[in-house]
């Protein structure tokens, strides 16, 4: 195999600008827009539907402010697999890797590239999910589907050119999403009804369970626990990849202050953008035509109220550039981490290497066939049903890292440490568990197939060892 010095080494070209961008425009993709509509269903008022956001919004942030701490000791490409490997064994932080590859980042590839496709359909209807262009009975492909792929094959040769222009197209498209949905924030605030948002706050925190026919069921307070719980799945989904910029320190121009900072204005920063949107939406719509916008497309819904009949279009394109940019950076990020696996002999070895621009270009492509493939399986949904329990769960092992490193390597630096520690990381630790807890007792077909999709990935990593040999580990 090639070395890479013959193939290129990766390049510290991403500012703090970047990363945050980065961080921001990778969580921001189409769920903002429609999660609204089942997390209202679940929990039934106002006051709950921003809880909600809240919650997972200080999760978020204190997950990113502990993380900050593990990338400026390890400020290399590989991110949280390379936490993991550190805090605990390569077993561990190969499960994640594998998890990684099978379903957490090519499945949300897949979903945001689809959710593009679905809303290019208002401008170019033949592009449309309703157009099936072959229907073979066990398969069905759309237009939309097709579009999809087409949009992750082609930013996927973009970021094969180079960082350089991968970040070019996320800062680009991040700065313009974050400016149209400040415009749709402000814009609603100037639209609030007040007979609206008196009806919506009234019984703020009466928690139920409320259905499309506006009727409502009270719970128990155990199964208001797990309503929260599943409501929470959408917000965390919609709140995930913030951890991208982990993937990419190594091209980072100053990784030991950039990364962390980078994840807290990034979180941050989308914590206001989600929480303030969902207050828009209570303004401006009544509970019920929440729970019942079409396709709970509630962004849709409220924008037709703040825009007139133009809103559905002004959606449309917001969402074309939120996943467009959403897309570039979860593809831009996640191979670093197959290329680190690579390093350890626990991955393809041809992941390893570098091209000529310094960027793992056969890590990109075979993470593009596999988002595509779960595009053409119509199963992508299932997966990322998945995604919360297992995401969350690796979160609170990494962060569980924090505190194994603290004592395994007391006298490392630590150019940034904690903030909080120890109290906010264990608070976090608490409630992921909690979080986990739940959803294994009031939806179990959200974690069983998540655990067994890790768990899969023990044989798959001891075939691994017994056939490859492990490579010194890359300076980058």
């Amino acid at each position: 195999m090639a070395s890479d010095s013959t193939k290129g080494k990766m390049k510290h070209e991403l500012s703090l600008l970047d990363g945050t961008m980065l961080v921001a425009g990778s969580m921001i993709g189409s769920g903002i827009f429609i999660v609204a509509a089942d997390i209202t269903r679940n929990v039934g008022s106002a006051g709950w539907l921003i809880a909600v956001w809240l919650i997972t919004g200080f999760m978020t942030l204190t997950a990113a402010l502990s993380y900050g701490e593990l990338s400026a000791m390890f400020p290399k490409a590989g991110g949280q697999y390379v936490f993991l490997k550190e805090s605990y064994n390569k077993l561990t932080a190969f499960l994640y890797g594998w998890s990684f590859f099978a379903v957490i980042q090519t499945g949300t590839i897949a979903a945001v590239g689809v959710a593009f496709s679905k809303f290019t359909a208002y401008l170019i209807h033949p592009v449309s999910e309703d157009n099936i262009l072959l229907d073979a009975g066990f398969l069905k492909i759309s237009a939309a589907q097709i579009v999809s792929i087409v949009l992750i094959f082609f930013l996927t040769f973009i970021n094969t050119k180079g960082v350089k222009g991968g970040k070019l197209i996320q800062t680009t498209f991040t700065l313009t999403k974050l400016l149209s949905l400040f415009g749709l924030i402000i814009f609603g605030f100037l639209a609030f009804k007040p007979e609206i948002w008196s009806a919506n706050w009234a019984n703020a925190w009466d928690l139920h369970k409320l259905a499309k026919d506006g009727t409502t069921s009270a719970y128990t307070m155990d199964a208001a626990l797990g309503a929260i719980a599943i409501a929470m799945v959408g917000s965390i989904f919609s709140s995930d990849a913030w951890n991208n910029v982990t993937f990419i320190a190594g091209e980072m121009k100053n990784p030991k202050r950039d990364v962390a900072l980078s994840l807290f204005f990034g979180t941050l920063i989308v914590t206001i953008i989600y929480v303030s949107a969902n207050i828009v939406y209570t303004g401006v719509l009544s509970l019920n035509d929440i729970v019942n916008a079409e396709k709970d497309r509630v962004a849709v819904a409220a924008s037709l109220v703040i825009f007139g009949s133009k809103g559905a279009l002004v959606i449309a394109v917001m969402i074309m550039i939120s996943t467009f940019g959403c897309n570039n950076g979860l593809i831009l990020a996640g191979s670093r981490v197959y290329y680190s696996m690579a390093k350890d002999g626990v991955f393809f070895k041809k992941t390893g290497t570098l091209n000529e621009n310094g960027v793992p270009e056969f890590g990109l492509w075979i993470q593009a066939v596999v988002a595509s493939i779960l595009c053409l399986s119509g199963k992508y949904g299932d997966l990322l049903d998945m995604i919360s329990f297992v995401v969350v769960l690796f979160y609170v092992l990494t962060i569980i890292g924090i505190y194994k490193l603290r004592k395994k390597l007391p006298n490392a630096d630590r150019p940034y440490k904690a903030f909080g520690y120890p109290v906010l990381p264990a608070i976090y630790i608490l409630m992921g568990l909690a979080f986990c807890m739940l959803l294994i007792i009031y939806k179990p077909a959200f974690t069983w197939p998540g655990l067994g999709i890790v768990l899969l990935g023990i044989p798959i990593y001891f075939i691994s060892q017994s056939n490859v040999k492990p490579e010194h580990d890359a300076v980058v």
